[in-house]
């Protein structure tokens, strides 16, 4: 394997072993702290634009397994990790991680020390960074140009580059009819949704609310996606003319729906990624272990129109409101069995808070 570098905009480089993908990648570097699910990972939405660092030293031990997919659309840019496994051993693999990195244009480096970088990271927030196989002569004054060229990166129209282009229906003869306003959905959720029996119709991010009404669903989902919340004005103001029927937001839907509410949003240091965090429902007091994949939160201030439903065990944040004066409820992570039940609680009128107009 061939040698390439991995250049924080901190001025830290590290060099390691090429895999996957050939070529340079800049995006913003994270962690997740999974110890599976790297494919899907690799291929969520919420992924769009990022190298994703895996904090599970081995990596492609049980393959790559095409039905565990979330999207075929554009998602991670790149991945790192210590050390990834060329002969994988499962019944279900359909090839080696390295292929599939290749097959989806994702760019690789292995062999580098993820324990250190994980932690420039935690102490340091996230940060742009390139990977790299080309390193000039004069390092030291080329390291400070890029320095500063990953300083100016930003990423821009990341739900635009990751929503359909094209409204579908799945499940057609469920007997819920969903809207899934799609910013960035993963296949996970409309498996759950399908489990739920409901139908479910996905539309573009930028569909006007009027056409969505116009169906008159029993419900309507804003799925999670990549980017800044503050980037979606647009599907804000959306929101906010989708009132009356039985609104669940999920990850940057969750933080669309909250400021839409005039609830803040900010980016966290680090995020959360990964399928091992602890979110406490503040309602039955009861510890889900959830999958989450983040960087910003909504800051939540108890008002007499909302109650904080879900809140990170970890650090206090966020991860769920119920909203008192609209039939809306939202989580920041991917909804488990029980929030999707409750969510049709709130169709069917039988969740323990289901909304009840004045």
């Amino acid at each position: 394997m061939s040698t390439v570098y991995l250049i924080l905009e901190n001025g830290s480089v590290f060099k390691g072993c090429s895999f996957g993908a050939k070529g340079e990648a800049v995006g913003e570097v994270v962690f997740t702290t999974g110890m599976t699910g790297h494919i899907e990972s690799l291929t969520d939405p919420n992924n769009y634009g990022q190298i994703v660092t895996h904090t599970f030293p081995l990596l492609g031990n049980y393959g790559v397994i095409p039905d565990d997919f979330e999207s075929n659309c554009n998602s991670a840019i790149g991945c790192i990790v210590k050390h990834q496994c060329q002969e994988p051993s499962n019944f279900r693999s359909e090839g080696t991680l390295d292929a599939f990195l290749k097959s989806r244009n994702i760019i690789g480096i292995c062999g580098i020390d993820t324990r250190k970088l994980t932690k420039i990271i935690r102490e340091n927030g996230t940060m742009n960074a390139m990977i790299t196989d080309t390193i000039p002569e004069n390092f030291d004054m080329n390291l400070y140009i890029t320095i500063d060229r990953l300083k100016l990166h930003k990423l821009s129209n990341a739900v635009d580059a990751v929503s359909t282009k094209e409204k579908y229906t799945i499940n057609d003869g469920g007997k819920y009819r969903i809207a899934l306003l799609d910013l960035g959905v993963k296949n996970s959720l409309k498996k759950a949704l399908i489990q739920h029996d409901c139908a479910v119709t996905v539309y573009p991010f930028d569909t006007p609310p009027q056409e969505i009404l116009a169906e008159n669903p029993n419900g309507i989902v804003i799925s999670g996606g990549p980017g800044d919340p503050a980037d979606c004005k647009d599907i804000q103001d959306n929101i906010k003319m989708m009132t009356g029927v039985p609104i669940l937001g999920i990850g940057l839907g969750h933080q669309l729906l909250a400021a839409a509410n005039r609830f803040k949003t900010t980016k966290m240091r680090h995020g959360h990624r990964g399928s091992n965090q602890p979110s406490k429902d503040l309602m039955s007091g009861k510890v889900h272990i959830v999958k989450q994949n983040h960087s910003y939160t909504v800051e939540f201030e108890k008002t007499d129109r909302a109650e904080q439903w879900f809140k990170n065990v970890n650090d206090g944040s966020c991860d769920g409101i119920i909203y008192n004066d609209m039939p809306a409820m939202s989580v920041q992570f991917h909804p488990n069995d029980y929030v999707i039940g409750e969510f049709v609680g709130k169709i069917c009128g039988t969740h323990p808070r289901a909304y009840r107009p004045k």
